[in-house]
């Protein structure tokens, strides 16, 4: 049986693999500026009318936008304490230093496009946001399973992902033009840091499979958003699903089985002992979650057909 590799060791047979995907992400990732994103007019019109507290009528969205927008910014705004993580399971030296001050360069480039649109629109309150923003970020971020590198490169791998299809579908709910570009400018970003974790995820396979394997059956298994301690997250979260902006159904279809699919995982000929094991376990794990899938679907069906209902209903008793 194959001895298990140190983490030592895994950082420095990966360290060739950065570094390439370090160059192919820096030849392919755009440079862009948040102010071009931000309609600061609308801000010097709400300046005019001398400074006066937030209202619910000033702002353009509705409860799932808001809902989804302050989910967003909010996990965003955590960065320092993914920097700590990220930095301390894999390392500052060399190509692996240089990507994770990249990616945490321009992950913060997220919250200042986001925060300075909601503020700017009014979008929602600012006062709520702030203090949200410092509950959330004095409450930190400690995951439960990444806490290695095979384990951390699982995770940001399918949370990347995920949150490329959270920020494009919010764009798409908010129902502005220029919310809908900017979040389809974060979401771009956010593709390519999941296909450089993705290669890098797919390189520890081939150095250590079974160990790979393992720590990606863990972290699929209590997979969460780093923004999962965040004030109103179940509530908010709740609200996302309804909308079909982020739900159990583009969790599994949109993210988790693609990435399963390029990986190969239930192809692959060279797991053994642990690593079979896990194997398996992940594929109990994925049948149990369709069927959790399904029956949240029905569920969300009907609460949506009694919605219908009611709605049509004080229609015609109006």
């Amino acid at each position: 049986m194959a001895r298990e590799m140190t983490q030592l060791e895994l950082l420095t047979e990966l360290e060739p693999v950065v570094e390439e995907n370090l160059n192919r992400h820096q030849s392919m990732a755009k440079a862009w500026n948040p102010h071009d994103y931000v309609p600061w007019d609308e801000g010097r019109n709400f300046a005019a009318m001398g400074g006066e507290d937030w209202s619910e009528e000033q702002s353009r969205l509705d409860p799932t936008a808001k809902a989804a927008m302050i989910t967003n910014l909010l996990t965003e705004d955590n960065l320092p304490s993914y920097h700590r993580e990220i930095a301390t399971n894999f390392s500052l030296d060399g190509a692996w230093g240089t990507w994770v001050n990249t990616w945490t360069a321009e992950e913060d480039r997220h919250a200042i496009v986001m925060r300075d649109y909601l503020v700017v629109t009014r979008g929602v309150d600012p006062v709520a946001l702030e203090r949200a923003r410092m509950q959330h970020m004095i409450t930190g971020y400690n995951p439960v399973a990444n806490k290695d590198v095979l384990h951390s490169v699982a995770y940001v791998t399918f949370q990347e992902l995920a949150t490329r299809v959270s920020h494009r579908n919010t764009g798409k709910a908010c129902g502005d033009p220029i919310a809908d570009r900017m979040l389809q400018r974060v979401a771009a970003d956010e593709n390519l840091h999941m296909v450089f974790y993705r290669n890098l995820c797919e390189a520890t396979l081939e150095i250590a499979p079974n160990q790979a394997m393992e720590a990606i059956n863990n972290i699929l298994q209590v997979f969460e958003m780093p923004g999962a301690s965040m004030p109103d997250f179940r509530r908010n979260a709740v609200l996302i699903a309804k909308a079909g902006i982020y739900d159990l159904r583009q969790h599994m279809d949109e993210v988790v089985k693609p990435v399963l699919r390029k990986w190969k995982i239930f192809e692959r000929e060279d797991f053994t002992g642990e690593g079979a094991r896990a194997r398996d376990e992940l594929g109990a794990f994925l049948e149990e979650m369709e069927t959790k899938t399904v029956r949240f679907e029905e569920s969300r069906a009907r609460a949506l057909e009694r919605e219908r209902a009611r709605a049509e209903k004080q229609a015609a008793n109006a």
